[in-house]
């Protein structure tokens, strides 16, 4: 039979070394469903002893188009611990999502005065606060938290705060308010001023009462959220009948919290 060679009941070709003392058995399944064949290429190899291959045996060649279109799809945000391959100056390096994701703007959320709070007097904090809720108003990720005009952040990072102030008097004298944005990082024992503005004007008294505007931003790390607190400082050293102007409707004297980054 030219071009096969055909072995029968055994099962297997033995083929032995070049001294005749040792051999390999090339063994067929003692039942096969159908015909099989076994196609050696036109060239030098060296069949493979595991099912590993062999380092740096699988190339880019060998990778077929669909090895990422052809896998099941994540149809989530990834985890920060899903891992990543890429290449580390050549070198195949995995990297956790945690590292790569964007930052952006994670929360951003508005506060304003619910009413007016009266500012006759030295060195008040200003409270009265409430989540700006009107139609269209909207917020991003976790909330700040407010108690008594003192602010808690949701998270650690860098936080850019930006504050207008409305502010009105109902007396015919000269007025002047400073108004201070304030950190601690000892849970309010002690704050730093990180912005301070002057207001003054004199008011004739009419109704509605004059009123002027001012804003400021600032922008801080909050490390701790146990510990970093905000707040609002404002003092009338004139103790003219003045007031910030707030309404439950609408923004008027409002803070605007955004984290920007990480700390």
């Amino acid at each position: 039979m030219a071009g096969i060679i055909e072995v029968k009941d055994q099962g297997k070709v033995r083929i032995y070394d070049a001294d005749n003392s040792n051999y390999i058995d090339i063994v067929v399944p003692s039942t096969v469903s159908s015909n099989r064949t076994i196609t050696i290429p036109d060239a030098t190899f060296t069949i493979p002893t595991s099912n590993t291959p062999d380092d740096d045996a699988i190339t880019a060649a060998k990778l077929n188009n669909d090895i990422i279109s052809g896998t099941t799809a994540l149809t989530s945000e990834p985890a920060d611990t899903d891992e990543f391959l890429v290449s580390d100056a050549g070198t195949l390096k995995r990297i956790d999502y945690s590292l790569i994701k964007g930052g952006g703007i994670t929360m951003a959320q508005q506060w304003r005065l619910s009413s007016n709070f009266t500012s006759n007097n030295n060195d008040q904090t200003v409270t009265g606060w409430e989540a700006a809720d009107q139609t269209g108003s909207v917020s991003i990720g976790s909330a700040m938290t407010e108690s008594s005009g003192v602010f808690t952040f949701p998270s650690t990072g860098i936080y850019e705060i930006t504050q207008t102030i409305v502010f009105g008097s109902n007396d015919a004298a000269d007025t002047n308010v400073s108004v201070a944005m304030q950190l601690s990082t000892d849970t309010g024992s002690n704050y730093t001023n990180q912005s301070l503005v002057w207001i003054g004007f004199e008011s004739d008294g009419s109704s509605p009462p004059s009123r002027q505007s001012a804003h400021q931003t600032i922008i801080m790390d909050v490390t701790n959220v146990s510990t970093d607190r905000f707040r609002v400082r404002g003092s009338n050293g004139d103790q003219t009948n003045a007031f910030f102007e707030g309404n439950t409707a609408y923004n008027a004297t409002m803070l605007l919290f955004k984290r920007i980054g990480d700390t």
